[in-house]
């Protein structure tokens, strides 16, 4: 049996949305090679498989799935950072990054109901979203400002710009699967 650790877990979630915040931007460079209908492709692989999950509600709907599925989706993220930084900008590592997404965004409802559910209270559920929205917000304004100091800097390239902030993405993606652990815990009985 698993316990949510709440405070960690808010903790988490602003993380989470800093990252959100931080690459937002980035999605429009590293998807360049890709052409317009793989977009539609992408679509349909989403909605089905957000079926799928849909359909294994009634057996992952407890805090130990969603423990792991938080922790596979954070993974999933590592992971794409990870190949966009060894392969850089290539029409694979585009690919490869926004099938990555897609396979996150899967989870998305799941994981939302079930933060309502774990959370329980209406008071802790507006602590995590305001959590998210500081983490969503800080983001931003840090990636305009590490975006307009390289430009200072003399660095203009778009490309070498999003390359330089994935390596700052790579390091706070383990600070946010550390947090996942810190979050939930594992009873001994």
């Amino acid at each position: 049996m698993r316990t949510l650790y709440v405070r960690s877990y808010l903790y988490y979630k602003f993380l989470n949305s800093l990252f959100l915040g931080l690459s937002v931007g980035s999605i429009f460079v590293l998807y360049t090679p890709l052409k317009p209908s793989m977009f539609s492709i992408g679509g349909i692989f989403l909605a089905l498989g957000m079926l799928v999950v849909a359909k294994f509600y009634d057996k992952i709907m407890n805090l130990s799935s969603f423990f792991y599925i938080t922790l596979f989706v954070e993974f999933i993220v590592l992971g794409f950072v990870l190949v966009f930084l060894i392969l850089n900008y290539s029409y694979m590592s585009a690919l490869l990054v926004y099938l990555g997404y897609q396979l996150t965004f899967m989870f998305g409802s799941y994981l939302v109901r079930m933060e309502t559910i774990a959370l329980g209270r209406t008071q802790l559920i507006s602590f995590a979203d305001i959590m998210k929205q500081k983490g969503y917000l800080v983001g931003l304004v840090l990636s305009y400002l590490f975006y307009k100091t390289l430009s200072y800097l003399g660095v203009s390239d778009k490309q070498t710009q999003v390359y330089d902030l994935h390596i700052g993405l790579f390091v706070l993606e383990i600070v946010i699967i550390i947090f996942i652990f810190r979050s939930f815990s594992k009873n001994v009985s």
